[in-house]
Parts: C-alpha cells; sequence; structure tokens
C-alpha cells in the first residue's frame, strides 16, 4: 500500500492499540503518514499517547478537528451530551465523520485499524483491502478511494503480543480496562467477559455501534433500509438553497420563456452518503451565488425516481443539472469533483460569469 500510493495514502490512529499499523509501517522503511481525529472530547491519556508515539517515531501526527461553527451550533443547540437521549449520530457526525471526509478528499487511499473480531453486529465480513463505499478520495466520486484493513483476520490477543514485543507506546486507559477507546463520554471499561465494544455507546443496540467512519460495514435487509432512508433528515434546510417541487421543476423544464434567471438543481436522497458529503460545499456555492442571478436549489428526487430518470436522465445520486436561461432542455454537470470552486467555475462558464 505505502509503495503503491507513496504520499497520498494515510494511516488512521485513534489512540488506541491500533498503534499497531504504525509500527508496521515503520517497520517497511519507507515514509509514511499518520492522521488522528482530535473530537475535543478525547480522554487526557490519549493525548499523552500522541505525543508519546510522535517522539518514539519521530513523526508529526496530523490532527483533524471539527469545523468550529458546528461544534458551537451543535452544542448550544442540542448541549454537551444529548446523544445520550437521541444517539451518537449527530455528535459523531459533525466531530469525527465531516473532518475525516475533509482529510480523505486529499488521499487516494487510507489504512484502518479495523479488525473482524471487535464488534459483533458491524465488522465480521471487513475485508483486508477494500474499495471504500462512503468516502470519496482526490480524484472524486465513487470508487476513487482505496481502504485498507490489514488487522483485518488478526484477534486481539495476536495485536496485543505483536504491540508488547515491539515495545510500542500504548494508551494507559487499556492498562485501566479500557479496551476499544473513542471520545471520553461514549467510552468505559468493560468487565471480565464482555465483549471490548461493550465499553463504547452503551446504552445502544450492537448494530448501532459505529460512529460514521465505517458506516459502511452495516448491511441492512430491504426493511431497514427502507426504514434508514425514510428516517434521514433533509439536505440544505437552509434558505440559501431553494427547495422544488416536481410540479416548480417540470415548470421550470418545460416553459423555457418563463425562465428568468439560470437555475442549477442537485438531484438528491437524503440518506446518500455522496449527498451528504456534498452538503457543506453546495451550501457554500449558495451563498456565493446569492445575488448573482443564478438560482440555486434542489429536488429530492429519491421520492420521484421515474419523473428525474426520465426528464434528466437520473442514474445515480447526487445528479447536478443546470438550466439555461431562457435556453431548451438542461446540461448535466460532467464532474465527481463537487467542490465549491469546481461548481462555481462550471456554473460561470455556462452562464457567462452571472
Amino acid at each position: 500500500a505505502l509503495a503503491t500510493f507513496g504520499d497520498t495514502i494515510g494511516i488512521a490512529w485513534s489512540g488506541a492499540e491500533d498503534v499497531a499499523l504504525v509500527e508496521y509501517a515503520h517497520l517497511t522503511g519507507r515514509p509514511y503518514r499518520v492522521f488522528s481525529l482530535d473530537t475535543g472530547r478525547l480522554n487526557p491519556e490519549t493525548y499523552r499517547v500522541f505525543a508519546a508515539v510522535e517522539k518514539h517515531y519521530g513523526i508529526k501526527i496530523e490532527y483533524t478537528f471539527p469545523d468550529a461553527q458546528e461544534t458551537m451550533d451543535l452544542v448550544r443547540d442540542r448541549g454537551l451530551f444529548s446523544f445520550y437521549e437521541d444517539g451518537h449520530g449527530e455528535c459523531c457526525r459533525v466531530r469525527k465523520v465531516r473532518p475525516l471526509r475533509r482529510q480523505l478528499a486529499g488521499l487516494g487511499a487510507w489504512v484502518t485499524g479495523q479488525r473482524k473480531d471487535q464488534s459483533p453486529g458491524t465488522r465480521q465480513a471487513v475485508p483486508v483491502v477494500q474499495v471504500d463505499p462512503v468516502f470519496e478520495g482526490a480524484s472524486g466520486g465513487p470508487g476513487s478511494l482505496i481502504k485498507y484493513n490489514p488487522l483485518s483476520n488478526m484477534t486481539s490477543t495476536e495485536v496485543w503480543n505483536f504491540l508488547r514485543v515491539m515495545g510500542v507506546p500504548t494508551n494507559a486507559l487499556h492498562a485501566a480496562g479500557y479496551v476499544s477507546i473513542g471520545c471520553e463520554p461514549c467510552t468505559r471499561p468493560v468487565l471480565p467477559g464482555q465483549h471490548e465494544r461493550e465499553g463504547r455507546w452503551w446504552w445502544e443496540d450492537a448494530a448501532a455501534k459505529e460512529c460514521g467512519l465505517h458506516s459502511g460495514n452495516v448491511v441492512r435487509s430491504a426493511e431497514e433500509q427502507a426504514a434508514r432512508e425514510a428516517a434521514a433528515a433533509d439536505l440544505w434546510q437552509s434558505g440559501d438553497v431553494a427547495a422544488l417541487s416536481k410540479e416548480q421543476l417540470s415548470a421550470a423544464l418545460e416553459d423555457v420563456a418563463g425562465r428568468g434567471e439560470p437555475t442549477l438543481v442537485v438531484l438528491y436522497a437524503p440518506w446518500c452518503p455522496f449527498c451528504q458529503a456534498m452538503e457543506p460545499a453546495y451550501a457554500e456555492l449558495a451563498r456565493q451565488l446569492a445575488g448573482s442571478g443564478v438560482k440555486v436549489a434542489k429536488f429530492q428526487a429519491d421520492v420521484e425516481r421515474e419523473f428525474a430518470a426520465t426528464k434528466f436522465g437520473l442514474e445515480t445520486f447526487p445528479t447536478i443539472v443546470l438550466l439555461p436561461q431562457k435556453t431548451p432542455g438542461f446540461i448535466k454537470y460532467p464532474s465527481e469533483r463537487r467542490d465549491v470552486d469546481s461548481l462555481k467555475m462550471w456554473v460561470k462558464a455556462l452562464t457567462g460569469g452571472q
């Protein structure tokens, strides 16, 4: 993996026993990058082992942090410990998933410490190498990121035997009964006979014990998938992105003379991870184009798939189209790059810089 991807691969280290990944990389003699998510709620012992590992290997860990405004809004709106009542999903999304998405957007591959024996509900089928089913890499689009799980077939005992033999620095919490280590409010020691994952989000069902970083592990039945889709929160709920109904979008498509301004539309599904990934960029694009004469809109196409497929050739989510001013038809965005600059450049090229 290191030979193939060079400096475009990163080792994700959580501050726990997956420090074995750093040791393995060090043993290759090749250059390597290590990054970690600092959620702002880690244990003091985790910060200390970060420093110890940096000193031991002579490296600098690339720390990634949550967006300050999003974190402040989350805490002010829902409090510091809302996850005990309504689940850890939103907190992890702000503090872990979105920062990780930003980090991975600059890589071609990443390495994780996932093992099959870690979680009875979600990790039994973790492969050694896979195309990441959730996140996108530097080249953009589904399939643009490779995910390595080299510890997949190892047991916890085997990992710890390796760490002890090699004299690798480890988190002091392990000696206090913590096996799986995450954020301080969501991690506790496990008792003899308990599975290691029982120390994480202990108030939730085992099948839900993924923070979102490895949500592609969760395999759902058709009924569960349908329920998940129905429960997904809508995207782009601010006023900068206009919500179009089927009737409004159909009228805009058919009534060319009535198009008073170019309209950019994302055809999306709230539960789609790639739609969720572009939520911040599209919202920022709408903010930047406000008052420019270009309307930025959304259409929830998963509830009107036949219409979207017939009228706009929808095959996958998200699909982005531009309805030019007083010009028949639409133009489909041709790239998988959905960052603000790429989208804005495309829109300006088609609208004459409006």
